[in-house]
């Protein structure tokens, strides 16, 4: 069997119908399981969405930045951070919103450090996906390489690029898999201005390079939820054979 994947800064659930709204768009491109940024509520827990569940983890009183996932039904259940369960490994998946490029580098420290913090505080063993809003141009710089690859819409990293490919050294065996897959550059932006004359890609996914055999990767939706990832799970042993989920369990935060 196949699961998919997304990422989307949604800019704000803090409007009538929005969370609805926001569900039925994700289920056009059959997720079941979208990652979202600026969610903009002031408390945490989680809500029916059609066909979806929505967690969501703590904003602030002033309804700003926020994160949270949609999970399809037929996949539950998580919160906040979740856990993946298969026979052949499980799979932690974390949702990142980053500072932006402008914010003071003190802000930018404190963020990366609680990230590899909760990163390091979880166990060895499963494999780990971090998506989301990094804020990040990721280049092709060869003394990034291995932890990126030939394919990433910039030919260099900014500073907050740079943050994220010293947070996924070689050592901790990450990649930045948005710069793996080949894609036409329309569809490698995930941000564009106004006007439409700049595009940027500035969200990424990090994931283990043991994963990256398993992971297919589409196209980017300009605008809307950021291009899925797909992975293929298989009984160890049997490719043919892709009966092996056991769903998501609740991970305590």
């Amino acid at each position: 069997m196949d699961i998919r994947f997304g990422t989307w800064n949604i800019k704000s659930l803090y409007r009538a119908g929005s969370l609805r709204a926001v569900a039925e768009e994700i289920l056009k491109y059959k997720l079941e399981l979208a990652g979202v940024q600026e969610v903009r509520w002031d408390g945490g827990g989680n809500k029916p969405a059609g066909e979806y569940i929505f967690f969501y983890g703590k904003g602030n009183e002033n309804h700003e930045l926020g994160t949270g996932f949609f999970v399809h039904k037929r996949i539950l259940t998580a919160v906040k951070n979740i856990i993946l369960k298969y026979r052949w490994c499980d799979i932690i998946i974390m949702n990142v919103h980053a500072p932006t490029e402008d914010k003071i580098d003190d802000i930018k420290d404190m963020f990366y450090e609680e990230l590899e913090h909760v990163f390091d505080n979880f166990l060895k063993n499963p494999m780990k996906i971090l998506l989301g809003d990094f804020n990040a141009k990721v280049g092709r710089e060869d003394i990034f390489k291995p932890t990126t690859g030939n394919e990433s819409l910039h030919e260099i990293s900014n500073a907050n690029g740079v943050r994220v490919v010293n947070f996924a050294p070689s050592s901790k065996s990450l990649t930045v898999k948005s710069t793996v897959f080949p894609h036409h550059n329309i569809h490698k932006f995930t941000w564009a201005s106004p006007d439409g004359k700049i595009h940027n890609k500035i969200k990424s996914e990090v994931v283990e390079k043991k994963l990256l055999s398993r992971l297919k990767h589409s196209r980017n939706e300009a605008v809307e939820p950021y291009g899925s990832t797909i992975v293929t799970l298989h009984k160890k042993g049997d490719k043919t054979d892709g009966s092996n989920c056991h769903g998501i369990s609740l991970l305590s935060t």
